[in-house]
């Protein structure tokens, strides 16, 4: 508790310039712009690693710099996170043109009836 009072003493007029409205509305802007483009460019090979395992073609360098350099890294972080969650769930629920396969169902034309005539 005591580190919390010290740091609230010493930073208590910081006003961090990030969170405020002007910077949190550049922040989405060029997220949007980043994940347009990975849209767009989906069908291209991606070469550049961003974080959470998330890969992007090159074409989309420019976009995902201005992305970082205008939003926090843990903003940045969670982005990621959340269009790779709904990357995932889009494919699982995306049929792609194929039927969905279900369980097996084997055809059982014969069913077994014990003979009564047997000694």
């Amino acid at each position: 508790m005591a580190a919390l009072e010290a740091y609230a003493s010493r930073n208590a007029d910081e006003v961090h310039t990030d969170v405020l409205l002007k910077a949190r509305q550049a922040c989405y802007k060029s997220r949007d712009a980043f994940y347009d483009c990975l849209e767009k460019e989906s069908n291209k090979k991606p070469t550049e690693i961003a974080s959470v395992g998330l890969l992007y073609p090159a074409e989309c360098k420019a976009l995902r710099a201005q992305f970082v350099n205008h939003c926090r890294a843990s903003w940045v972080k969670h982005f990621d996170r959340l269009y790779c969650k709904n990357k995932r769930v889009r494919r699982l629920l995306d049929d792609g043109g194929e039927t969905r396969r279900g369980p097996l169902t084997l055809p059982q034309p014969y069913t077994f009836k014990p003979s009564s005539g047997s000694s």
